[in-house]
This record gives structure tokens, C-alpha cells and sequence, in this order.
């Protein structure tokens, strides 16, 4: 089959590959109708994230079932299912509490030794405890299907930022990164009743989907002037949660500097670059709390999911650029170079 690999820094690949087999009886094969590029793949992409060459690549895919194994119970040939980016056993203590992601048997797609979600079929361990089961008919809505895809990465990452940020009913929220999963984020303080949300961007495409997706005011300056926006906004408080999606020492500091006394960042950008930017005596003092980090998102999917079927949240707008596997490459310096949100691939 095809796949899609990386051999080295702007270096990607569609090549055969070997076709995904069973191997133990708790796997599934899925061939992939859906999969798209993360802005967390252009770390790898930019060689700010070691990748061995031909390492395979790409996290977020849904599919249809072509192979079970003997001890897969909740799923058979011809089912429509989504996968989370981390595959995990459903059975530990760590998955009982909803943290997928530190599952001792669970991994990352795209890692060494496993397959990548941009290709044309993927073997997944431990089918029961990761795959959640879509329903049939979404197969023929292209619009539905593309909605469902954000269920594999970043609505469920937005909506961690959100928890993570504390975000109650009335209350004010602010989001640093115009990235999908900022706008995710977005779109998850709404659900989640926000009564004002400030997104942080400056590329008026993505400022617009923030605002179809809930957001009330748009600051477009960064760094100290972001912050001194913010709280103009805020009558000087600043935002009783942030929702902190980039990951950078400069995002993070602003992060800190529009929280309100007393509020909370949620944190889901992956860190990268020279430091955290956090002062923990400015923290301490001002009462402020930090909770996020890698998603858990195979614990929301049940909770989203009805929501996007029934229309009640749609996120299918931050897929702005859609290929088919030859033209992945293309779409990685797509997103690279900013022309591109997210790129959708239909294998």
C-alpha cells in the first residue's frame, strides 16, 4: 500500500509500504477514508523533532474496518470508526480515569515501529479500547465526515484547553493561537458557556472562523501589546480562563500576563523553543492555576461526538485546503509556509 513517510527535515514522502496485517488478536485494520496534517507534524516537518528517514507520519484518521482480530468484540468488517491520535488498551487504571494518553501498552501513531494515519490503511492494537464506533450513514456526508475527522485530535484537544482552563458559564476567556486547535478551543469555551471569548490571531481568515465559532472580540497584537489589549478589554482584570495553544515561551508568557488573578491556563500547544515562560512567583502571587498537557481525547469522544452529529458544533471549517495522498507533500508547505489552517487528505 501507500503511505506517507518523512526521511528528513521538508522531506515528505508518499511511498509503498508494507500492508498492515494482524498481528495480535486484539487488532483491528482500518483502510483510511479520512486523515489530515497537524500542526504539531511540522515540528517533525522542520526538524525541531528527531524522526528517524522513513519514519512514518501523521496522527488523525477515520475509517472503515477491513480486518478484526479473534479477540476484537465492539467492532467487525465494514464498521465506521475514528481513531484518537494515541492508541490505548481501555483496560488499565489509567484509562478507567480517563488519561488515555499515559496507558503503559498505548502509543503514537507515526512512531517508530507503527503505522501512520496518512496512508491508505493503518493496523490498530488494542481496537476495543481506541476505536469509537461512527454511525453508518455518515459514510455519504462529506461535510459530517470531515466534522467527525476533528474527533481524532483537534476538537478533543480544544475542548482539553478548556477543561484545563475552567471554563464555566458567564464567564470571559481568552485564546492564544489561531492554530485548528485554538479555534477548537474556541469553539469549546462556547459549548461550554462562555460569555465572552478573545481570540488572539492576526490572519483575518482564522480570526473569521473564531468568530463563527463563538468568539466575541478579535486582538490581533502579540506579546506586552496583546496583553495590554486584553485588559483593555477586561476593564484591567483580564480572562478568568485562557486557553494556551502554541506552545512557545512568547505564548506562554502572554498567557500568563491575561490571566485574571485567580484564573486558570489551559495549556495543550506543544512546548517547543527555549523555555516554558512561566514565572512561578507571578503565578503564586496572583493565585493563577496551570492544568493541561497532551490530550486525553479518546475520553471526550463519547462526550463530542453527539454534538457534532447532531450539527450542534460543526469544526469542519478548519480544514481549509484539501489533497489527495500525492499531493500531501504539496500540503505540508501548505501549512508550513501559513497558506494553509489544516490540510484534509482523502487517501
Amino acid at each position: 500500500m501507500r503511505a506517507t513517510v518523512i526521511q528528513a527535515p521538508h522531506d515528505i514522502r508518499v511511498e509503498e509500504v508494507a500492508d498492515p496485517e494482524i498481528r495480535r488478536a486484539t487488532d483491528a485494520v482500518v483502510r483510511v477514508v479520512r486523515a489530515c496534517v497537524c500542526g504539531s507534524d511540522l515540528w517533525a516537518y522542520r526538524g525541531e523533532s528527531a524522526r528517524q528517514p522513513g519514519q512514518r507520519i501523521g496522527h488523525e484518521f477515520l475509517g472503515v474496518v477491513e480486518e478484526a482480530g479473534a479477540e476484537v468484540r465492539g467492532f467487525a468488517p465494514g464498521d465506521l470508526v475514528v481513531a484518537p491520535f494515541v492508541w490505548s488498551d481501555g483496560n488499565c487504571a489509567y484509562c478507567a480515569e480517563g488519561l488515555h494518553t499515559s496507558c503503559p501498552q498505548g502509543g503514537f501513531w507515526g512512531s517508530v515501529g507503527s503505522d501512520g494515519g496518512q496512508g491508505e490503511a493503518v493496523r490498530v492494537p488494542f481496537a476495543d479500547g481506541t476505536l469509537v464506533k461512527l454511525p453508518a450513514g455518515a459514510a455519504s456526508d462529506d461535510r459530517l465526515l470531515t466534522a467527525l475527522l476533528a474527533l481524532s485530535d483537534v476538537l478533543g484537544t480544544g475542548h482539553h484547553a478548556a477543561v484545563g482552563a475552567g471554563i464555566r458559564p458567564g464567564s470571559t476567556v481568552a485564546v492564544v493561537g489561531d492554530g485548528a486547535v485554538g479555534l477548537c478551543g474556541v469553539m469549546a469555551a462556547k459549548r461550554l458557556g462562555a460569555e465572552r471569548i478573545i481570540a488572539l490571531g492576526r490572519h483575518t481568515a482564522r480570526t473569521d472562523i473564531a468568530r463563527l465559532f463563538g468568539a466575541t472580540d478579535v486582538v490581533a497584537e502579540r506579546g506586552g501589546a496583546a496583553v495590554d489589549a486584553v485588559r483593555e478589554l477586561t476593564g484591567g482584570e483580564g480572562a478568568h480562563g485562557v486557553i494556551e495553544a502554541v506552545g512557545t515561551e512568547q505564548s506562554m508568557r502572554t498567557a500568563v500576563g491575561i490571566a485574571r488573578d485567580g484564573g486558570s491556563i489551559g495549556y495543550v500547544g506543544v512546548p517547543h523553543g527555549s523555555g516554558t515562560g512561566l514565572d512561578l512567583g507571578e503565578m503564586f502571587n496572583r493565585n493563577i492555576a496551570l492544568r493541561g498537557g497532551v490530550a486525553p481525547v479518546r475520553a471526550y469522544i463519547p462526550e463530542l461526538l453527539p454534538d457534532v452529529l447532531d450539527g450542534t458544533i460543526d469544526p469542519s471549517p478548519v480544514f481549509d485546503l484539501t489533497v489527495d495522498l500525492d499531493g500531501v507533500p504539496a500540503g505540508y508547505e501548505a501549512m508550513d509556509d501559513r497558506s494553509a489552517l489544516k490540510v484534509l487528505i482523502k487517501p
